[in-house]
């Protein structure tokens, strides 16, 4: 997928793919959720994201609702964020390394 947010270009081809989450539902069932975070190589972060009418990603009107795609431009927190959530800890130690210490 490819999109061009505030002037740059997200491409899921080109970026390196860091993280993924699927909550294991089809594509066809309105719960369905899946994420893909991606940096690009310019150290921007992004999640490439598709989801059923009922998933955060849904959307509705007219009576009726759909899913989704798109991307969206994500923080270094959110980022780091989304990691942590996604029990991405490889992910987080190469390039959020600078943020943790020892408990």
């Amino acid at each position: 997928m490819k999109k061009i947010i505030n002037r740059k270009v997200y491409n899921t081809e080109t970026a390196e793919l860091l993280g993924k989450y699927w909550n294991g539902l089809g594509n066809d069932d309105f719960n369905y959720l899946h994420e893909e975070l991606y940096i690009t190589k310019k150290g921007n972060m992004f999640l490439c994201y598709s989801g059923g009418a009922l998933s955060k990603y849904g959307e509705s009107g007219y009576g009726c609702g759909w899913g989704t795609e798109g991307i969206i431009p994500l923080e270094p927190e959110e980022a780091y964020e989304w990691l942590e959530k996604n029990d991405c800890n490889e992910v987080i130690e190469k390039y959020f390394a600078d943020k943790l210490e020892e408990a």
